[in-house]
């Protein structure tokens, strides 16, 4: 999952840099969301309610 974050700030930022605003805006959107499942994932492997295996 953090692959896909990485692949979408890059895509983020080159369509920043291009003018693509609105493509922007779209993957910056999808990075957003994919950190906040990461970041509950984390804490719910952290607090020791699901194993990760």
């Amino acid at each position: 999952m953090l692959e896909w974050i990485l692949i979408l700030l890059i895509i983020a930022a080159v369509a920043g840099l291009l003018g693509l605003n609105s493509v922007a805006g779209v993957a910056m959107t999808g990075v957003k969301i994919l950190i906040g499942i990461v970041l509950v994932l984390f804490l719910l492997a952290v607090l020791g309610i699901i194993a990760i295996a």
